[in-house]
């Protein structure tokens, strides 16, 4: 009786082994790879800048220590499309008396608060305001009456208050000039972080 053996399959062979690409076709590939996804990057990059975040340049020392003149941030230009401008915040926004000029301050009264300041101490709705991010030779001990802060207006603070130009002296602020919050300091670096 004869025995018959079954021959193995043959393994497929994948094209590229038949003739495998030469190294100008990977370099190519690689190529044209990198630069998709650089082209993606910087894609991303500008619509980030142009539609999220702005970077500003501040100028003068009404918002030290938290800020200080000639730091570089990042404002969020998109942030209150999703969410309510809240006490604390520090925005940026158009001076309503020239608005060629941009401020950035701290949002101390929103719509509808009664705003008080007490030889130099801030009270809302009658509550003294807690405000750690002041530093004791910066305040003064000026007084402000009891103001209601009207609807879509904002009562803002510097928190160099010896040195800062603010609600006190000009009123409230429109809330349609208010185009962003400071989020992040990138400039100088030893100084890199949140801005709070």
């Amino acid at each position: 009786m004869e025995e018959r053996f079954a021959s193995p399959p043959e393994s497929p062979v994948a094209p590229e082994q038949l003739n495998p690409p030469s190294s100008g076709f990977r370099l190519y590939s690689e190529l044209k790879a990198w630069f998709r996804d650089v082209l993606f990057a910087v894609a991303t990059a500008i619509f980030i800048v142009v539609f999220i975040v702005q970077p500003v340049k501040v100028e003068g020392t009404s918002m030290q220590p938290r800020l200080v003149d000639q730091e570089r941030i990042f404002v969020n230009r998109f942030i209150y499309r999703f969410e309510e401008i809240h006490r604390g915040d520090i925005v940026v926004f158009w001076y309503p008396k020239d608005t060629n000029k941009s401020f950035i301050k701290r949002i101390v009264g929103v719509p509808g608060d009664i705003v008080e300041i007490r030889t130099g101490m801030v009270y809302v709705n009658g509550e003294e305001v807690s405000e750690p991010y002041l530093k004791p030779e910066f305040r003064d001990r000026e007084s402000f009456p009891k103001t209601v802060v009207p609807p879509d207006q904002y009562f803002v603070l510097g928190d160099h208050r010896n040195s800062s130009n603010d609600s006190r002296n000009w009123g409230f602020v429109p809330g349609d000039l208010i185009y962003g919050k400071a989020i992040f300091r990138y400039w100088p670096v030893s100084r890199l972080g949140l801005v709070e």
